[in-house]
């Protein structure tokens, strides 16, 4: 379930980025954040998870673990890779075709996450600031990803990273979906039934 969400996850993220509708929250956070450097993307990117990394692991380690690394090292390649075979099927896609892939990643996407959310192998650096807030308070995760999400986009936007349409329906759609996914999907999935919780 980690291997395989996190590689459908990268997937995910190609044809969202395929689909030039915005970036997600946290590489909102994250392009806003690098504008202050003057380091190249990829290394910035890998500080940035780095430190978010020592964050999670004082915040509660057990959401470190196989699936954090995996996102860490494998995930931007699958990306991609994904955009790139996109590109290749998809040399001039129309409105219509980006809308599809758009809504298409986000409903993958949060698949995904729900996928190596709920295998329990560690998660990446982003997604265990609302799991540990959803452990630790009595606000349900998807409210919590929501308000997660606003904050990245919040400050990206303020430091002049780009928001497009596609940011912002993740920001609105993402936590709640990946809510259902687990519940309906993952869950069952790993103890073969629904969980009540």
């Amino acid at each position: 379930m980690t291997v395989f969400g996190i590689t459908l996850n990268g997937i995910a993220v190609g044809m969202f980025n395929f689909s030039d509708f915005g970036m997600d929250p946290f590489q909102v956070l994250a392009h806003g954040l690098w504008n202050l450097t003057s380091i190249g993307y990829g290394t910035f990117y890998m500080i940035l998870n780095l430190i978010l990394l020592v964050a999670v692991f004082f915040m509660d380690r057990t959401k470190i673990g196989l699936g954090t690394f995996i996102n860490l090292f494998l995930l931007g390649y699958v990306a991609e890779f994904s955009g790139w075979v996109c590109d290749r099927l998809f040399p001039d896609p129309g409105l219509a075709l980006k809308i599809v892939f758009l809504l298409a990643a986000i409903v993958i996407t949060s698949l995904a996450a729900a996928l190596y959310f709920t295998a329990d192998l560690g998660v990446s650096t982003y997604d265990a600031v609302a799991l540990y807030l959803d452990a630790h308070t009595r606000i349900p995760f998807q409210y919590l990803r929501i308000g997660t999400d606003f904050i990245c986009v919040a400050i990206g936007f303020s430091l002049r990273a780009t928001v497009g349409i596609g940011t912002v329906i993740t920001a609105f759609f993402m936590g709640p979906v990946i809510a259902f996914f687990r519940r309906h999907v993952a869950e069952p999935l790993r103890y073969g039934k629904k969980q009540t919780v």
